[in-house]
């Protein structure tokens, strides 16, 4: 669920912060998820997935801003940047012209655990959500979206389980929730695609 931001947010706010290659390549990727409705909005008008590319040298990352899930193509003031995050203290540092998505905290928990992913992807699809949960690393079902208690099991998965291998999660308590990460961000959709092509 987009839009209810649960983590401590210390929010810059500024102009846009997205460079222009950075913005053409999410952007690019967000538009097509968007377009295939695994980012989106919800009858109910609550909106669905996010996604978010590291920059280089960090664990600082680029990720869309709370609330644009309904939003068919996002434009740079759409985009804001995590400076820090604290997963204990529960608290995000972001800039930006709108306030980081509410997930920001379950990417960063990627980030911090595999330094060599550098794109991640959150997207709800139901049926590849029924298909694959337990089949591959699977949070808690405790858990719930956005939260503290998501990031660190999302972060204790990386040494319990094969997501180094597999390259995708599954979020048992955020229903139809799945992440996918890579090295970059055409191979964290490309992931995604396979598992969806395997599903049909």
């Amino acid at each position: 669920m987009e839009g209810v931001v649960k983590f401590n947010c210390h929010w810059n706010q500024t102009g846009p912060v997205i460079s222009d290659d950075q913005y053409e390549t999410i952007n690019y990727w967000r538009e097509i998820l968007y377009n295939m409705d695994l980012i989106g909005v919800y009858e109910n008008g609550v909106g669905f997935g996010n996604i978010s590319m590291r920059i280089k040298g960090g664990n600082q990352f680029i990720i869309t801003a709370s609330a644009t899930g309904e939003i068919p193509e996002l434009e740079p003031e759409h985009y804001v940047k995590v400076i820090s995050f604290n997963i204990d203290d529960n608290a995000v540092q972001c800039t930006g012209p709108l306030k980081a998505s509410s997930e920001s905290l379950t990417h960063a928990a990627i980030y911090l655990a595999d330094p060599g992913a550098n794109a991640v992807v959150h997207v709800h699809n139901l049926d590849l959500w029924n298909d694959l949960i337990y089949n591959v690393p699977t949070t808690n079902p405790s858990m719930d979206y956005g939260s503290m208690g998501l990031a660190k099991d999302i972060f204790k998965l990386f040494s319990d389980s094969n997501v180094f291998e597999k390259r995708i999660i599954i979020m048992a308590g955020d229903r139809a929730g799945i992440l996918t990460f890579g090295h970059d961000m055409d191979e964290a959709v490309n992931i995604l695609m396979q598992y969806i092509r395997k599903e049909k």
